[in-house]
């Protein structure tokens, strides 16, 4: 399963459109074990960009803080799951929660 987080200073990047990088996490669902972690420069920032190019990418999962309704919906059309309200940690330990099934997520910052 790969997963992406929006990062900024070693942390998820609380607003996700705005983030400079994506941690790219290649983890084992099963086991929980993070097999890899890649991160990559985010494209330039325009509407529809991101869900396509992390769908290139791989990606069936998007750890955020804070996403748009609209980037919600385009994840959707790219059959990528989508985790608001996560909190500014580093990438590594939300996926290990994620996988484990404790992670735990608040609201989503973001109102548009």
């Amino acid at each position: 399963m790969k997963i992406a987080v929006p990062v900024a200073d070693g942390q998820l990047a609380m607003h996700f459109g705005h983030c400079d990088a994506f941690a790219l996490i290649d983890a084992d669902q099963e086991s929980g074990e993070i097999r890899s972690v890649e991160e990559s420069a985010s494209p330039p920032h325009q509407p529809g960009v991101l869900p396509k190019w992390l769908g290139e990418q791989g990606v069936e999962v998007v750890i955020a803080g804070g996403m748009g309704q609209r980037a919600q919906r385009l994840f959707a059309d790219q059959h990528i799951r989508v985790v608001v309200g996560a909190p500014a940690e580093p990438p590594e330990a939300l996926v290990k929660l994620f996988l484990q099934g404790n992670l735990e997520t608040g609201d989503n910052i973001c109102d548009h």
